[in-house]
């Protein structure tokens, strides 16, 4: 069954990522995402990580499936003609360079619209163009530090340190994936396109804020921003006799159940501890009491008996585990999946799972330039005009 984009075609001008992520996820979903690389060797994520061949690293694989490659010279006059007629044919364009690069290769909105008025034109990066930060270069660790996630650490022992994972990236991704399909669903009901942007530090804002805005979500502030229970140091695994342990009593019923199997049942009838707005209070006290008994038993005997008394608790996993773990194999999470130049991989599925338009891995992700000529057929170029192009080096066909 096709995807829920299906006929959605979009031209992705992005690297690293956020943008190729964002558009990872539509590819999956079902659109036709062609991917502009720029040479001398395109994407700069095809490199990163573990590489068992030049050009194919495992996040790339991963991050780029379901796209086709076309490399163009674009400070060439006739690699610019090939975008310029390809643009017509799409729905979305997609770049994360910043606003004044895009414009000096000739696809600012205002160009890209000229060519296709309908087309929804997505800019991914740093910051929004209305501040003065506009021209700042922005990668994921000076967003985690702008945004203030970085701090948050600071609160738990005094060290700010960023969150070991490319979380703005990621977030920024799946922000512009929603982004381009709301803008979709737009042009659907009233034939309008538009320019959509998606800036990283606003949006890290706005994500971090959710909880944390606390006491500044009044004016004049009526406490600390902040949420207390995610920020405090005790906040972290409860070690275990062979491990580690996330055991998360919430409510009053959890908390009693905690109460009563580690034998203190009496400690529901502390004020301290009896009501949830006490506990917002004493969570440090509290997470402290947790590690104290937790080394008394294995994870597995911790995971039993919470389950038991219906407490929220899981294992600590570690990510190498992740794809043995039961759950995860029973849904399927992980596919594999034979590439025609690094053989058998191991890709992450889609995890949202639609029953009347299920998205998939259709495509292995690209060579540099793979499906250039393919792209430039479908445009209606000739094998002549297509060698040209070759010989020149506007079109780069290595994949």
């Amino acid at each position: 069954m096709p995807g829920p984009l299906d006929g959605i075609r979009v031209i992705d001008m992005t690297t690293v990522l956020l943008g190729p992520y964002g558009t990872q996820i539509l590819g999956d979903m079902g659109a036709d995402v062609i991917k502009v690389e720029a040479p001398p060797t395109g994407d700069i994520a095809r490199n990163m990580g573990a590489v068992r061949n030049p050009g194919m690293g495992g996040s790339y694989l991963n991050v780029n499936r379901n796209k086709r490659s076309i490399a163009l010279d674009l400070k060439q006059d006739e690699a610019k003609a090939v975008l310029q007629r390809l643009i017509p044919t799409a729905d979305v364009f997609v770049h994360n360079m910043r606003p004044q690069a895009i414009g000096r290769l000739g696809f600012s909105y205002e160009a890209v619209a000229g060519l296709k008025p309908d087309i929804v034109y997505v800019g991914a990066y740093g910051y929004g163009q209305q501040g003065p930060y506009r021209s700042r270069p922005a990668y994921d660790d000076a967003i985690q530090a702008a945004s203030g996630l970085a701090s948050l650490f600071k609160r738990q022992d005094g060290q700010a340190r960023y969150v070991p994972a490319t979380v703005a990236d990621k977030i920024v991704g799946l922000t512009l994936s929603q982004a381009v399909a709301m803008a979709l669903v737009h042009k659907e009901r009233t034939g309008e396109g538009q320019f959509v942007e998606v800036p990283m530090l606003e949006t890290l804002v706005s994500f971090n804020l959710v909880e944390h805005i606390n006491g500044g979500a009044y004016d004049p502030p009526i406490g600390k921003m902040g949420y207390q229970r995610v920020v405090t140091s005790a906040r972290r695994p409860f070690p275990t006799k062979d491990g580690y342990v996330c055991i998360l009593p919430y409510n009053d019923k959890q908390w009693l159940n905690f109460f009563t199997v580690v034998g203190r049942p009496e400690m529901m009838e502390d004020p301290r501890f009896a009501t949830y707005p006490a506990r917002v209070h004493t969570i440090d006290e509290l997470y402290g009491f947790i590690a104290s008994v937790t080394p008394e038993k294995t994870t597995a005997e911790w995971v039993e008996i919470c389950e038991q008394a219906e407490i929220p608790s899981m294992p600590v996993v570690d990510i190498e585990d992740l794809m043995e773990d039961e759950h995860l194999q029973a849904v399927g999470m992980f596919e594999k999946h034979h590439h025609p130049s690094e053989g058998d991989t191991v890709l992450v599925r889609p995890p949202v799972q639609f029953s009347k338009s299920p998205g998939s891995i259709r495509r292995h992700a690209p060579g540099f330039g793979e499906h250039g000529m393919e792209v430039l057929r479908e445009l209606g170029y000739d094998e002549v005009a297509i060698a040209e192009m070759q010989a020149s080096g506007a079109l780069i066909t290595e994949g």
